[in-house]
């Protein structure tokens, strides 16, 4: 792999640092090279190229915001022997701390990103002479290609309804999976009823197309030298309160977080609800990754939003 990498990378040097990371997806290594030291991450499995372009793309996109801090993206490489890497910039960090309630202001920004690009785009429609900015507005839900959570790959065709969007392309999927691995009856029965309700749990509220990270847990924030870092996404356009789901399912995200994130987009009336719902996809896509331990909670959400 390293004479790959040299290859890939157009470097004379590549010395390993002894830095490593990843989880339980992908592993992960730094090295030196002639214009300095990048996070190379590795997986073996014949997706992996797919889901690392995903992350790539997503990577990109949450650059270009210039809200948030996430590690710069260098490229996607084939290995010989099957799978793929994707090598980024290495940034030494450590968990979130100091910088919690600017995490949260920043990912709010994030959110808004594309809300204060649509307002800058009609303000500069009625300006003689106005320069129109390089990033596009987006006016529908979805992204420009698959991303992974996990190493299951999201469906992100674009529709201009979220709810449908959120239905069909993560729960749907998500159930169609489950269905294909355990033939599930009570999901299957529940899923019936819970789909009818779904459109209520959003009345009254207007979804802005949101840029997501997509996969924002404790695990995949930190923080370095200036400020709070996100990596390892699964961007999409979508609703907002979306990111906060799994972000309280594992902890790690502390009370600054939610003050500064909630000063900047308060809670819309029906949030709980919506936040279970929204809980309901990571819980679904780890019994698909991990099994039916998780099963429990999957259902016990359905039941309590069926009601």
């Amino acid at each position: 792999m390293e004479a790959l990498l040299k290859r890939e990378l157009g470097t004379s040097t590549l010395k390993a640092t002894g830095h490593s990371g990843g989880g339980c997806i992908s592993d992960g290594l730094s090295y030196d090279t002639d214009s300095g030291r990048v996070f190379v991450k590795i997986n073996h499995k014949s997706q992996a190229r797919k889901m690392f372009d995903g992350e790539k793309a997503s990577l990109e996109a949450i650059w270009a915001t210039n809200t948030v801090k996430v590690p710069r993206p260098v490229k996607t490489v084939d290995l010989e022997g099957g799978g793929a890497v994707l090598i980024m910039e290495h940034i030494d960090m450590r968990s979130l701390n100091r910088y919690s309630a600017r995490l949260g202001e920043q990912l709010a920004d994030l959110h808004l990103h594309n809300k204060r690009q649509k307002e800058k785009q009609n303000k500069a429609e009625q300006t003689v002479g106005k320069v129109q900015s390089d990033i596009p507005v987006i006016d529908k839900f979805g992204f420009h290609t698959a991303t992974c959570c996990g190493y299951i790959p999201q469906v992100n065709d674009w529709q201009p309804d979220w709810v449908s969007f959120y239905t069909q392309q993560r729960l749907q999927h998500q159930l169609s999976l489950v269905e294909q691995s355990y033939g599930d009856r009570e999901a299957r029965e529940l899923w019936v009823h819970l789909q009818l309700k779904i459109p209520q749990l959003f009345a009254g509220i207007e979804v802005e197309p949101a840029l997501l990270h997509g996969d924002l847990w404790s695990g995949n924030v930190a923080e370095y030298a200036d400020g709070p870092i996100i990596f390892d996404p699964a961007s999409f356009y979508g609703h907002s309160e979306f990111e906060l789901a799994i972000a309280g399912m594992f902890g790690g995200f502390g009370k600054h977080f939610y003050n500064a994130y909630h000063e900047k987009i308060p809670k819309a009336p029906g949030f709980e609800k919506r936040h279970q719902l929204y809980q309901l996809f990571h819980y679904l896509n780890h019994w698909n990754h991990f099994g039916s331990s998780y099963r429990g909670s999957s259902l016990r959400i359905m039941k309590d939003l069926s009601k």
